[in-house]
């Protein structure tokens, strides 16, 4: 079959979107690409097409699980034979998933770039024939992007490793800049980027300025009309997404909260209700993607600001993917705008936090092992601005990822060991004997000591690693694995550890800058008189929308300036006394240090931090306390305060 009857065949479609045809005709030519298409224009189909008709496995690197059950979910219901392996699933059902991609069954294999660390998994992945390697959300690889995640940066390694000819990048939220850098990481060439413009003409943009105090008596008065339509309305905090979806429950309006704290088969049970239309309105984090395919929302409404202008667009971008006119809704105030700076500091490291992780990697010549974990508590970083650390550290040529293991296996039998030994002959039957004897047995489980037995027996790791897989698979024993162990060679352990902390630290200060500036930028746009649907547009390099839109708030004459601020009272030198008192006294009894200004301020304004979560700072009574006041002017009364000026009024 051809393109167009593999469409007709498996997807009931007759002819290919704007940019589809493109994408699907360069990967079918054997050209890697990317396609930037705005949400729901149809990027999936740019990869499921072309599986089918690739000769190996499609494996799809995603950052939702929520997103990749969606769109596994769809396939089938297309008979096309794709899977996932995620951390929800049972040791048999991922042993079963991987047996359907080695047979061949399965054409679609979808996981999370965190599962490529994994040394199992890589081992496995390793002796299958990959076509095409596809990364959603791949703005996550560019440092300029919006939702820039370290892990991703190694994913040109993993497709040398894995030696897998194309690549295709997908996003939908991907300013010129962001698709340049992450284009050049794929060598993929212009011709083959492929971008239909960010502009859909039936979503209606309205920014409606509203007072902190009136934002739910807005809301409720808005939804009264349309309390059966699919809406998702997005706020910044847990907390505030439990209280009104309690407030619309009171006014009529059935609700239900949807955000990161609750347990995986809780929000699967919320996202099937809303799904299948039995809850009608979503209240979910922005700072959670909810992975929503769900053609017929009709609203999109920030109760708060987004973080960015590529977090609205791409949660706006959920609604109206039938092609319906649908309402897009900000309720404008910047009463939680320092909630939304205070994630951004709370992701920069300390200095001495910095200097610690240097200092581990200045005692090593030419290996270091790393459990992130450890690392983080000890360091005082949160485990994603380490990630970003170890990356930098990596770009600047001091430590070289080398390869992640597990430092723990351990297993149990499920058949004699005599058995297990007999199963084999000659020098096999050797190796299996020494994998045995090289194990400590416990009542049930038994617990391998890899180094003794690579210190015994001539084998290597990888065939270890291969070997109890094959056994779990052959249903011999069962298989555990914990303690992520990542290695990286030292090539540099000559730099000074505290220039090159202060070179680092002034790194990510800039990175914090630049989130700033991002934010300033989004207030900017959502406070101009001007149309909102063209600054998004031209934001994404989109140059086809070159006249206002005619249908937003301000082209429709209903643009109002926003309300004031509203004032915090003054911090005073004894009232941050009476606050910090007793978290310097915990870190003196439980960690034997004295907090630095920083570690006070994120204690103030709410932000957690490893060493925070170590002495359980939220007990001690004013964890969060300041969260409503801007980071910098708490920090400003700090400092103030320990230098014995007036503090200042915020």
């Amino acid at each position: 079959m051809d393109i167009e009857q593999h469409l007709q065949h498996y997807f009931g479609f007759d002819s290919l979107r704007s940019g589809q045809k493109e994408v699907i005709s360069s990967v079918l030519a054997g050209q890697s690409a990317a396609a930037i298409f705005p949400t729901g224009s149809g990027k999936s189909l740019c990869y499921q097409l072309p599986a089918l008709m690739l000769p190996h496995l499609t494996l799809v690197v995603s950052p939702l699980l929520a997103l990749m059950k969606d769109q596994i979910a769809f396939l089938h219901s297309r008979n096309i034979p794709a899977a996932s392996i995620d951390s929800t699933q049972t040791r048999e059902e991922a042993q079963a998933i991987m047996n359907g991609v080695r047979s061949g069954n399965i054409k679609i294999l979808m996981i999370s770039v965190e599962r490529l660390k994994n040394e199992r998994f890589r081992e496995f992945i390793s002796q299958v024939p990959i076509s095409l390697l596809v990364v959603d959300e791949a703005h996550c690889i560019s440092e300029w992007g919006h939702n820039f995640r370290p892990d991703y940066l190694k994913l040109p390694q993993y497709r040398d490793m894995f030696h897998v000819p194309q690549v295709l990048l997908l996003t939908a939220t991907a300013t010129p800049k962001v698709i340049d850098d992450m284009s050049r990481r794929f060598d993929i060439t212009h011709q083959d980027i492929v971008v239909t413009g960010f502009y859909r003409a039936n979503l209606n943009l309205k920014v409606l300025p509203t007072p902190e105090q009136d934002k739910l008596r807005v809301l409720s008065s808005y939804l009264q009309p349309h309390r059966h339509d699919a809406v998702i309305i997005y706020v910044t905090l847990q907390k505030r997404a439990e209280e009104v979806a309690a407030y619309l429950n009171t006014q009529g309006i059935q609700a239900e909260a949807y955000h990161a704290g609750l347990k995986s088969d809780v929000r699967e049970a919320i996202q099937e209700r809303f799904m299948h239309s039995q809850t009608p309105c979503i209240v979910a984090t922005i700072a959670f993607g909810m992975g929503i395919d769900k053609s017929d929302i009709r609203h999109v409404i920030h109760l708060d600001l987004p973080k960015s202008i590529e977090n609205y667009a791409q949660e706006i971008g959920r609604a109206g993917r039938d092609g319906e006119s649908s309402e897009c809704l900000l309720l404008a105030d910047l009463d939680g705008l320092n909630v939304l700076e205070n994630f951004v500091y709370g992701d920069t490291p300390e200095l001495r936090g910095i200097t610690y992780v240097l200092s581990e990697i200045k005692k090593e010549s030419s290996q270091w092992e790393v459990l992130a974990y450890p690392l983080s508590t000890a360091s005082n970083i949160r485990q994603l601005p380490l990630k970003t650390l170890l990356v930098y550290l990596e770009m600047k040529g001091i430590i070289a990822s080398k390869y992640s293991y597990f430092a723990e296996y351990r297993y149990q039998l499920l058949i004699d060991e005599n058995g297990l030994i007999g199963k084999f002959e000659g020098e096999r039957q050797a190796f299996v004997k020494a994998l045995l004897q090289n194990s400590k047995r416990a009542r049930t489980w038994s617990t391998l000591n890899m180094d003794q037995l690579l210190g015994s027996y001539d084998t290597n790791r990888s065939r270890v690693v291969t070997a109890l897989d094959y056994f779990q698979q052959k249903g011999w024993l069962l298989v555990e694995s914990k303690q992520m162990t990542d290695v990286y060679a030292v090539l540099d352990n000559r730099f000074d550890v505290d220039d090159l902390a202060r070179e680092l630290y002034e790194r990510f200060v800039q990175k914090e800058h630049s989130e700033i500036e991002r934010i300033t930028a989004m207030l900017e746009l959502f406070q101009s008189n001007s149309c909102i649907s063209l600054q998004l547009a031209h934001y994404f390099g989109d140059s086809r929308l070159q006249q206002p839109c005619g249908h937003c708030s301000v082209c429709l004459g209903h643009y109002h300036p926003w309300p004031p601020r509203q004032a915090h009272e003054t911090l005073s030198g004894s009232v941050l006394e009476t606050m910090t008192g007793p978290l310097k006294s915990a870190m003196m009894t439980k960690l034997d240090m004295e907090p630095s200004n920083d570690l006070l301020c994120r204690y103030l304004c709410g932000i957690t931090t490893p060493h925070l979560t170590k002495i359980k700072a939220r007990g001690l009574g004013s964890f969060g306390r300041l969260e409503a006041y801007a980071y910098a002017d708490v920090k400003k009364a700090l400092l103030e305060q320990h230098e014995g000026i007036s503090p200042i009024d915020s």
